[in-house]
């Protein structure tokens, strides 16, 4: 029987005396699309960091593709909320793909040619393929997220966690990225984090509620209780193209 990308059972986590999550259980399969949502300081981020084998848990199991999280981690693609890049720094859309690299590359502080004409590939997967001497500068910000996502898939994953990646970006450049998704989940797994279910529920299979608790439901169950219950009363889910209401 094939490993699953995900297999989590029974997880316990906490921040010293300060339980995050509990009795967490999850399960996801090749090429599911996903996305966790939940409030600030739910353990949303807290789940993707146990899944890069970055945070232990307390108790309970977690294996990617059958393998604890640390050994697994070279199957996973990852988008972190804040990428520490600063756009002023002097460096091409093909700098940063490469970057993805440095794990992989046999030349310690040298890239090789085969990881050069990866990157380039990788570059033309997220349709910038005549962006790769731009300065990161010079990109706008949905530009910029397509290098990131580029960085994450030049490592070659087989599941791809994105932390919020379209928060500072406007409504039509959002859809331009999540559609670029959908078509890579076509290969691969794709884990993402967001706080716009109305959106993101025209791409996702599965909606993974995350509140100390773990709650996954499929698209078509999440209802306006549901939400309620995770977030308050002041939010409200808005569906499809209609206008987004976060309350």
């Amino acid at each position: 029987m094939t490993p699953l990308p995900v297999q989590i059972d029974n997880l316990d986590f906490a921040y010293g005396p300060v339980s995050v999550l509990e009795n967490a259980s999850l399960s996801l399969g090749d090429h599911e699309f996903v996305s966790v949502v939940g409030p600030n300081g739910g353990g949303k981020t807290t789940l993707l960091k146990i899944l890069l084998g970055l945070l232990e848990p307390t108790r309970g199991s977690v294996k990617i593709y059958g393998k604890n999280p640390v050994a697994g981690r070279k199957w996973i693609g990852y988008l972190p909320q804040h990428s520490n890049l600063d756009s002023k720094f002097p460096v091409t859309a093909l700098d940063v793909v490469l970057m993805g690299r440095l794990g992989k590359t046999r030349s310690l502080g040298f890239y090789t040619k085969s990881d050069r004409e990866v990157a380039r590939e990788t570059l033309a997967r997220v349709g910038l393929e005549k962006l790769e001497k731009r300065p990161l500068a010079s990109l706008s910000g949905g530009q910029c997220q397509r290098v990131l996502i580029a960085r994450a898939l030049v490592t070659e994953p087989k599941m791809l966690l994105l932390d919020e990646p379209t928060s500072s970006l406007d409504d039509y450049v959002e859809r331009e990225l999540y559609d670029l998704l959908q078509e890579l989940n076509n290969e691969l797994t794709i884990v993402v984090v967001s706080h716009d279910i109305g959106f993101v529920s025209r791409y996702v299979e599965k909606v993974i509620c995350v509140n100390r608790e773990v709650h996954v439901h499929p698209v078509s169950e999440i209802s306006e209780d549901i939400i309620h219950d995770m977030y308050g009363e002041h939010v409200h889910i808005v569906r499809h193209d209609q206008e987004h209401d976060h309350g």
